[in-house]
Order: C-alpha cells, then structure tokens, then sequence
C-alpha cells in the first residue's frame, strides 16, 4: 500500500520538474527550429497525457468517473502559475493542443453515436420522449434566465447559449451509476437512459441552431425568428440527411472498402467517414461534433458485414486513439480554469445558481413519466449529470466571439463563466451516484422490464 501511495507523490513532482526542466532549457521561445515542430509542443503533450491518466486514476479509486479527474488534474497544473511555475501558461494557448484536443471532442462524439442504436431509441416509448422533451426544456429556459440575472450587460445571445449548456445529460455516467447499482434492468434504467439518448441529440440541435446564430450576429447579420427558423430547419435537414445517407449509400462504400486487405482499413474508413461528416457540418456553420455524432448515429452493424466484423470491434479499435486525444480535450478545458475565480463572491452565487437550476431543471423529468408504477424521483435524479457533454458546449461557447455592449468582441463564455459551468459539471456528476442510489432503493409496485398490464 505504501509503495502504491508513493506513486502519487513521485509522479506529480516528476511532472512539475520536468515542466521546469523543458521550458528553463529554452521553453519560453516561440520560435520553431528549422526542422519543423516545436520540441516544447512534445513536452507539452507529455504534461498533458500525464496529467490525465494520474486524474483519472485518483478519481477512478474514488469512484468518480475519470472525466472528472482529468478535468480537476487540468485545473492543477494550469494553476501552478499561482505558486510561481509561470511556464504551465503556455500550455492554455498552445495551437497544437488546441487541435489536438479539438480532433478528440470529435473522435469522442463519434463514439456516442456509433453506441446510440436508432432502433432503439424508436421502441424506448414516449415515456423517454417526453422526458427527454422537458429534460432539454427546462433547464434551457432556466439557464437562460440565470445567464440574463447574472449577466444583465451581455447580450441575449449569451444568455442562451449558457442556457443550451445545460440541456445534454451524460449517457455514459448515467448508464455507469445503473449498472454499478445493479439497475439497468430496471425500467426507471430503461426510460432514464433512453431520454438520455434523445435529449443528447436534441441538446446537439440546439447547440447547431444557437452557435449558427450566434455566428451570424457576429457577421454583422441580422437575426430574426425566420432567420433562426432557417438555421433549426437547416439542423434538422443536416441530421436528417446523414441518415438517409447512412442508410442507402454507406453500405455499398462499406461493401467497396471491404475488399481491401489492408489492416486497420476498418477504422481507417469509419474515421475518414467521421471527419467527412465534421467537415461538412463546418460547411453549414453547424458544429463539427454535430457532424461526428451523426457519422457515428449512421453506422449500423449491417456496413461492417464486408470487414467480417462488428461495431464492438470498431469501438475496440478506436479505444487506443480516443484514450489518448481525448483526454487532452478535457484537461485543456481544465487548464483554462482560473482558481482566483472562486474567491469571487458574484462568480461563487453565479456557479451555485447555474448548478441549482441544472438539478432542479432536470426534475421536470419526472412529472412528464406517462407509464404508471414508475420511480419518478428516480428517473428525474438520474438525468441529473452533465459530465463531458456541458463540458464540450462550454468549450466551444469559448470560441466563438460576440461584440459586447461597447462594441468590443469577446467570447460567448468568458473566463468566469466557464468556471461556473465547470463548476456545474462537477457537482451535477458527484451528487449523481449517492441520490440515484438512495431513489432507486425507495419502494415501487414495478421495478422490473414488464408491461403495464402485468402490474
């Protein structure tokens, strides 16, 4: 035990020392040698991945999702420039991990999709429907008004966006509070985790329509209800048109690339597919993740026949490559966190309103429940958590630029508010595991996969 303990002291001063280390020894220069990249980029990956997989790993043995740890291990060292290690400050801007990190989100959002089956979001019934339908609504207009509370001075545009941060609940952390509970037979498990799904793909919609929006108030456009009808129905059509493309066109390519030998053209196929879509959806002025999820929503086990093989074995082979850029996603936006931040007395009420609204907005979830003998506390609590989906929309909030009310462009979220959303994100996963479990315990006439009738 004590040698295992020991690692978590060595390995972080191994980190600060080699940070040291690297930018003492010619680290400040920007200058890229004759050969190409920038030594002191490789560090700064090094720095990175370190920092990730020691964050995940304390917070894994606290039964807390690694995401968490590798977020809070961003906000570490991104605030060693308080105790004088100035040199970690060159990591926040660097343009090198700021691609990396963005080619992660979307290899990460491809997986959700390649996970989120679309025949089985069509028989999870209009219970998940409706819940996910209020699960997006609520905590939309909540933050919304919280933003136009908090932030009186910014624009309208703002306050929205803050509010479309609220809306996605995190799939993957819900599904592992019900499974570790033993739950996910249940049918609280079945409605919880199929919403999930849907208020996903309508969170992604509003996030396509409101950064459209916001892009084209910064043109100089002007905005209308016609012209943000055009930007939703243009959301809509994009989506819409992934899966018809998906469904009659990828299986002859599919049918075309599996008569290649070559290894690895299995994944090599489904990525290039992925970034085609990302692109695409770059074109339309919609997010580039709104373009990965739909490459990953469109792929069905029927276009891997020609390979012989499955989407486990295509989950399987994008591991190692999301295991490493995407980590860099998370611990980049923890680096951005700025610790003074919260001895702020307006930021602390700001990020205390936005995570109650983010809990409270969620519990709208239970009223809507249309099956009888249901736990609707239960399902209400278990859409609770944001995790890494609040997390990529603030992300991405931070850049995209909007003129402020002296005309001076900024970001949609400031510095400030992005710890408040982190803030939000942290808490909202935490409280989770300890209220589902205590919900889910509570005594229902139905607690198994069974019909109406049979109750």
């Amino acid at each position: 035990m004590l040698r295992r303990n020991r690692a978590f002291i060595i390995v972080p001063v191994f980190l600060i020392l080699l940070v040291q280390s690297a930018w003492a020894s010619g680290g400040s220069s920007s200058e890229t040698p004759a050969h190409g990249l920038n030594p002191i980029v490789l560090i700064g990956i090094a720095v990175v991945l370190l920092t990730a997989k020691l964050g995940g790993e304390v917070f894994e043995r606290l039964n807390q999702p690694t995401v968490l740890g590798e977020l809070v291990g961003g906000m570490v060292v991104g605030n060693l420039t308080l105790v004088g290690i100035a040199s970690v400050a060159q990591l926040k801007t660097d343009v090198v991990l700021s691609a990396l990190a963005e080619i992660g989100v979307i290899i990460l959002l491809f997986e959700v999709g390649i996970e989120t089956k679309l025949s089985e979001m069509k028989e999870v019934g209009w219970s998940s429907l409706f819940v996910a339908t209020a699960g997006v609504i609520a905590p939309f207009l909540l933050g919304w008004g919280v933003g136009h509370f908090f932030l009186p001075n910014e624009s309208t545009l703002v306050h929205v966006f803050l509010g479309a941060t609220l809306c996605a609940t995190s799939v993957g952390i819900t599904a592992r509070v019900l499974r570790d509970l033993n739950k996910i037979k249940t049918r609280e498990a079945r409605i919880i985790l199929g919403a999930a799904v849907i208020d996903d793909v309508m969170g992604l919609l509003v996030l396509a329509v409101v950064a459209s929006a916001i892009r084209s108030a910064a043109s100089g456009a002007a905005l209308s209800l016609v012209s943000i009808a055009v930007i939703a129905v243009k959301a809509v059509s994009f989506l819409l048109a992934a899966i018809l493309i998906g469904h009659y066109g990828m299986p002859h390519l599919f049918k075309g690339a599996g008569h290649f030998k070559t290894p690895g053209m299995l994944l090599a196929f489904s990525v290039t597919f992925c970034f085609a879509l990302a692109w695409m959806a770059a074109l339309v002025n919609l997010a580039p993740i709104v373009g990965a999820f739909a490459a990953g929503l469109v792929l069905d086990e029927v276009h891997f026949k020609p390979f012989d093989r499955g989407g486990d074995e295509l989950l399987a082979s994008l591991k190692p490559l999301s295991a490493i850029l995407t980590p860099i996603f998370f611990v980049l936006m923890g680096l951005r966190v700025d610790f003074r931040s919260f001895v702020r007395a307006d930021i602390v009420a700001f990020a205390t309103a936005l995570t109650l609204v983010a809990i409270l907005g969620k519990q709208v979830c239970s009223l809507v429940v249309v099956e009888r003998g249901i736990n609707r506390l239960a399902v209400g609590l278990g859409m609770i958590p944001r995790g890494e989906v609040g997390l990529i929309f603030a992300g991405i909030g931070s850049t995209l630029i909007l003129p402020n009310a002296q005309g001076v462009l900024e970001p949609v979220i400031l510095p400030s508010t992005f710890a408040a959303v982190v803030v939000m994100v942290v808490v909202t996963t935490i409280v989770t595991p300890p209220v589902l479990k205590w919900a889910m315990a509570r005594p229902t006439r139905v607690t198994r996969l069974t019909s109406p009738k049979q109750t």
